[in-house]
């Protein structure tokens, strides 16, 4: 405190310009790093478009729906690649999101106290196993049991497309599969956040009007939760969709186009890990980078696609 004119004036008056340069700095700082942000971003857009130059000024936009790949004869084509890669990424959405919502749902609402802590926790930890581990336990325990699980099918079902050729184990369900573990760790993580939002308030008074206790879940917190299980649902599909080593060492690496899940085939991630650092020619290191910059762009309307079905849930519902 300061004594002036027979009055006690607070220090921080006294350090007024003192705070306000403080202030100012903070607010630099933070500036400094949001453009930090925006240019890595921009970088990344320039490097894939100026490295992809020479490969589409050869063969235009049919690059992106050429189906042969012959770095040999000098022809790339991508669809195979943009093929194996959303189907891969939409089985693990399949397989992956009713078991992260039920598993979030379960957890926040339902389980008793003792068992939500360790059993979160065992969930969360699944995003931590690096992904050539998720490879390698795919290869001995997944494929195996997918082998088991082709066979059996067949003789149940006979020659159907979806299920048609040589039971490998390896393919688009093994991949799809090993995707959909690596995935619900991230999808139940941020529903559980979601669910969390919801004031119980809501689900004890659907209880008490005479409601189930489904349709008190369905109606005061899924109904509520609909643009965050987006949300996670696309954030899951974003990892789904540029997992690397794992789905390298199970899809089967052949660039082709099958209907058939039994198939082996190849992802846009697969293939630049595969031959990247085995690219001999100028050209085959710009189709790679041809093939980053589909990903980039798949990845980047996925992204803008769920916030506007977000944004039209919550202006629906009033939120």
């Amino acid at each position: 405190m300061m004594f002036l004119q027979g009055r006690f004036l607070p220090v921080a008056v006294q350090k007024k310009s003192e705070v306000r340069s403080s202030d100012l700095a903070f607010l630099m700082a933070l500036r400094g790093l949001a453009l930090i942000l925006i240019l890595g971003f921009t970088s990344i857009v320039f490097f894939l478009y100026f490295q992809s130059r020479p490969l589409i000024a050869q063969e235009g936009l049919s690059f992106f729906w050429g189906r042969e790949w012959s770095p040999a004869d000098n022809r790339f084509g991508a669809l195979p690649f943009i093929y194996g890669t959303l189907v891969t990424s939409a089985l693990a959405l399949l397989l992956a999101s009713p078991v992260a919502v039920g598993s979030a749902l379960f957890l926040t609402v339902l389980a008793p106290h003792w068992l939500r802590r360790p059993t979160a926790f065992l969930i969360e930890m699944l995003a931590a196993i690096p992904s050539v581990v998720y490879g390698l336990w795919g290869i001995f325990m997944i494929v195996p049991l997918v082998r088991t699980f082709q066979v059996d099918l067949q003789n149940v079902v006979g020659d159907v497309p979806l299920f048609s050729g040589p039971p490998l184990g390896v393919g688009f369900l093994a991949a799809g599969l090993i995707l959909a573990i690596m995935i619900l760790p991230t999808i139940a993580s941020v529903c559980r956040e979601v669910f969390g939002a919801v004031p119980t308030v809501n689900f004890e008074a659907a209880l008490t009007l005479g409601a189930t206790r489904w349709e008190a879940l369905r109606m005061a917190v899924l109904r509520a939760s609909v643009p965050g299980i987006l949300t996670a649902v696309t954030l899951g599909l974003g990892r789904a969709l540029g997992e690397t080593m794992a789905v390298t060492m199970l899809v089967g690496n052949r660039a082709v186009i099958s209907p058939s899940l039994n198939s082996v085939g190849a992802t846009m991630a697969s293939i630049i890990a595969n031959e990247y650092p085995e690219a001999a020619s100028d050209l085959h290191l710009s189709a790679l980078t041809a093939v980053g910059l589909a990903l980039f762009v798949i990845s980047l309307l996925v992204n803008l696609g769920a916030r506007w079905i977000g944004t039209f849930y919550r202006r629906k519902m009033g939120f």
